[in-house]
């Protein structure tokens, strides 16, 4: 036990993990043990629990009055160091909460804040993550600085708790903007390394925490980027070349992973991490298909695209850990409910034949099956096909060239600028039949 209850020889602290459940929040089990793996990635020791189900929060405190005092006695009978809540607290909550129990209280954007904070390797990802955690701070400062409000000194002084209240904010309204500008300049950067990669096929890993995405960069591309059983253990962009059988080579990217009530902080300071997702031509959406709230972690991931802009982007669901499903019944409800799911299992290998015809497929749908004519000198037309596409014949007479090409549907445009004649192919019952794109 004292081993469990240290970390390199410093005492963790024990935790009270509190759930309020609203009617929109997930069930007890679920909530509390999302939560649970949340306060063991930050270091601390779970050493109680405490939950009330209620249709609106309390105004003063979250919890009613009652749940209150038996909290108190919770944290003094498990000597509990730290009180977390899965809920977003106010700033006054959070501070009539620490009046009674005597002990720091957090809530659930904080903890996963604290956790960022520990994991963020990357000069990017610290400039992130201090982003995110100045813009939380900024409308509790005054909490910070509410126990020397009270003094004087002099007449028509302000005291000086209130003077430094404003520095503070003044110090910290600069930093916030120094941050951003900063970032700006990556999220530029980023966007135009990414741009420059347009001429090959990208495909981006997102999905909840945990998911087991980075298993599966390593198991496509051979790679070997840290796994971790643990919430937020990737939190930069890695991108390596995918070999993908039938089609060559496309580029795969991992990414910062989702979850439930994800900070709006952190979303818009880690937008330079996500551009990935937001440039790639196929998001490949990976589930935890063992766990059960899998249906509220898909939801809660495809909530996150939402906020970043990007969820009407081409998506193939990817189903993974199906190894570790309890029975067969767990798999086929999952299928029946995402028809289009492909399972698989990072960890052993299963599925992974499936899941690259399923990509391969997938970035087909971009592609576009193309006859064009133009004139034999038209040298840029031909240069330019050739370099963003797959030409696949071409037929010469009389001063015309007809090509048979395969190009990204994001590179028509350019073609159809230049004036030259195209036309489309179509595979149906009758046999290959061509038709003008117009």
């Amino acid at each position: 036990m004292y081993e469990t209850n240290r970390i390199n020889g410093v005492a963790r602290e024990a935790a009270v993990l509190v759930g309020v459940l609203l009617p929109d929040r997930p069930t007890q089990d679920a909530s509390l043990k999302e939560l649970e793996g949340l306060a063991t990635a930050a270091g601390t020791r779970v050493a109680g629990y405490l939950t009330q189900r209620r249709e609106t929060p309390a105004a003063a405190t979250y919890l009613g009055k009652g749940k209150v005092d038996e909290l108190v006695q919770l944290v003094a009978a498990v000597d509990a160091d730290v009180i977390i809540f899965d809920n977003d607290l106010s700033p006054a909550q959070i501070r009539n909460l620490e009046q009674a129990a005597k002990v720091k209280v957090l809530d659930r954007t904080e903890l996963i804040l604290d956790i960022f904070a520990g994991r963020a390797q990357t000069h990017q990802a610290r400039l992130s993550v201090e982003l995110a955690q100045l813009e939380y701070a900024m409308p509790r400062l005054k909490r910070m600085w509410t126990h020397l409000s009270r003094q004087k000194k002099g007449v028509g002084l302000r005291g000086p708790g209130e003077k430094q209240l404003e520095e503070d904010r003044r110090l910290v309204e600069k930093r916030i903007n120094d941050l951003r500008r900063e970032l700006k300049v990556i999220e530029n950067r980023k966007q135009r390394e990414v741009a420059a990669r347009s001429e090959v096929m990208t495909v981006s890993l997102v999905g909840y925490t945990n998911a087991g995405k980075s298993t599966l960069l390593n198991a496509l591309t051979g790679a070997d980027v840290l796994t971790k059983d643990a919430l937020f253990a990737t939190l930069d962009t890695r991108t390596r070349r995918w070999q993908l059988p039938g089609w060559g080579p496309v580029l795969l990217s991992d990414t910062v992973g989702f979850i439930r009530d994800l900070p709006h902080h952190l979303v818009s300071s880690f937008k330079a991490t996500l551009e990935e997702a937001r440039q790639a031509n196929l998001l490949l959406h990976v589930a935890d298909g063992s766990n059960p709230a899998a249906d509220d972690q898909i939801a809660a991931a495809y909530k996150v695209l939402e906020e970043i802009g990007i969820e009407q982007k081409d998506t193939l669901l990817v189903l993974n850990k199906v190894d570790a499903m309890p029975d067969r019944a767990r798999l086929d409800g999952l299928i029946n409910r995402y028809p289009t799911a492909v399972p698989i299992s990072a960890a052993t290998g299963f599925g992974m034949q499936a899941l690259a015809s399923a990509v391969s497929d997938a970035l087909s749908r971009s592609f576009l099956d193309l006859d064009i004519e133009t004139s034999v000198d038209n040298g840029w037309l031909l240069a330019y096909l050739a370099a963003h596409g797959e030409v696949l014949s071409k037929n010469y007479q009389d001063g015309r060239v007809l090509i048979h090409c395969r190009i990204p549907q994001r590179f028509l445009g350019r073609v159809e600028e230049d004036g030259a004649a195209i036309r489309r192919h179509r595979n149906g019952a009758a046999g290959r039949a061509l038709n003008d794109v117009a």
